[in-house]
């Protein structure tokens, strides 16, 4: 039950964040020359993304300009457009030691990245895992 509502949330914030610039008029032409890039990404505490309950959730646009509710969107937009929305290419700093304490953390994003249906998930063994990745994009 939970998963569902999970995934019910993020289509409807993906939804209403790549369509809600449409409604309003009947255009005809493109609103503009971007491709739609609008995310959700959610982080939460558990085993799986099956079976996490997200705590934390964000929204992040990338086109035109960087937009949304994460507390970072410009230098997240900046980092996705350098690694060309590949969220794998995220790689963890050599400098950062973290304990072996086993406290998953799950991260998803779910939308459109330009143009192109997202779907990512990576389950990290703990927060600091997560935040070794030095990257502003799961900060939040």
């Amino acid at each position: 039950m939970r998963n569902t509502a999970r995934w019910a949330a993020a289509l409807g914030l993906t939804a209403a964040a790549v369509c809600g610039p449409l409604t309003g008029s009947a255009v005809a032409a493109p609103a503009s020359l971007y491709a739609p890039s609008a995310l959700v990404l959610t982080t939460g505490h558990g085993d799986s993304v099956t079976t996490v309950t997200p705590e934390r959730a964000v929204t992040l646009s990338c086109a035109p300009t960087a937009t949304g509710t994460h507390p970072a969107a410009a230098e997240a937009c900046a980092e996705l457009r350098g690694i060309g929305g590949d969220f794998a290419a995220l790689k963890a700093r050599a400098d950062v030691h973290c304990t072996r304490l086993y406290d998953p953390v799950v991260v998803t994003v779910q939308g459109v990245w330009q143009g192109q249906r997202v779907a990512y998930e990576r389950t990290f063994g703990n927060a600091c895992a997560k935040d070794a990745l030095g990257s502003s994009v799961f900060a939040f």
